[in-house]
């Protein structure tokens, strides 16, 4: 089993222009983020994040599973206290939640656009 350790090389990513992670864009994020979970070790900086719901739990238990199969890891920073409180609930911030760090976040867009 592969662990995030420290000092590590990961892909450090916010989804620009995404403020709640809740049911009805759970798909979205989890098609932006996904391939780069695949391919690499990803933490993923929920500054922004102002809500999330059991579908946005689900995205991050799922991405997490989707970064172990390929033999990566995802976690998640930056989170505000009422969404860290509610991932501390369910137990997920002994498996997904890593110390905060802004620094080198490449900004990726999982933002729905109207066709």
């Amino acid at each position: 089993m592969k662990t995030m350790g420290y000092p590590k090389s990961e892909t450090k990513i916010a989804p620009d222009g995404l403020t709640e992670l809740v049911r009805g864009c759970e798909g979205h994020i989890y098609d932006c983020v996904a391939p780069l979970v695949r391919s690499g070790d990803v933490v993923l900086d929920c500054s922004a994040i102002e809500r999330i719901d059991a579908a946005g739990i689900a995205t991050l238990i799922s991405l997490y599973g989707t970064a172990r199969d390929a033999g990566n890891s995802f976690a998640v920073s930056n989170l505000r206290s009422h969404v860290a409180e509610i991932l501390a609930l369910v137990g997920l911030d002994r498996v997904l939640v890593v110390p905060d760090n802004a620094r080198n976040v490449i900004p990726i867009c999982c933002v729905r656009t109207a066709a």
